[in-house]
């Protein structure tokens, strides 16, 4: 399965995310997810502007691989039960079909893949027109943050969305990498 990512993404202070928790009517409670990283040792996917993480959401593994696409990223998905979660953790990843496919058109092999931590975070999701306001806080690595994502089927409509909401509550746009690089800027060298 593949789906194009169009998001607009913005770091925040706690006070710029309460904020927007406050302004916006996002449910009170939040759902935890965690998102599990995978690299070689030469980083050949970030090479490839490309990332892969098994994602944990309420008992569902889902593997991902995103790639760049003009129009933002392309993901491609698996599903993975938790016994073959539990082997890609353990060094043992398995084929899957739709991420063999895309992994071999840029050339990284499987068994050169390695696991290097995880984060862990409490989304809060709102749905208006066609576009989803996504607030979320993350834990890795001894660090915290907090984010905005505006998620959009068409670039146009995201920007409109994401420009107004910034500039409604007075909040700096910041140049925001995405979670993975977060992650990986925190490890030792």
């Amino acid at each position: 399965m593949q789906e194009i990512e169009i998001e607009f993404k913005n770091l925040l202070t706690k006070p710029e995310f309460d904020r927007i928790l406050n302004r916006l009517p996002f449910p009170e409670k939040a759902d935890k997810q965690t998102n599990f990283y995978f690299e070689t040792m030469d980083f050949s996917l970030r090479k490839n502007k490309s990332a892969l993480r098994i994602r944990q959401k309420n008992g569902n593994y889902r593997l991902t691989l995103k790639e760049p696409h003009p129009d933002g990223l392309l993901e491609t998905h698996d599903h993975l039960t938790v016994e073959e979660a539990n082997e890609w953790l353990n060094g043992n990843c398995i084929p899957k079909e739709n991420i063999l496919k895309q992994l071999n058109q840029i050339n990284v092999s499987l068994q050169d893949l390695k696991y290097f931590g995880s984060l862990t975070t409490e989304r809060r999701e709102y749905k208006d027109n066609g576009i989803i306001y996504v607030l979320d806080y993350s834990t890795y690595n001894n660090q915290e943050d907090y984010e905005l994502e505006i998620e959009a089927i068409h670039k146009k409509e995201g920007i409109q969305a994401f420009h107004s909401l910034l500039e409604e509550l007075h909040i700096p746009q910041r140049e925001t990498a995405n979670k993975i690089q977060r992650f990986f800027s925190t490890l030792k060298k």
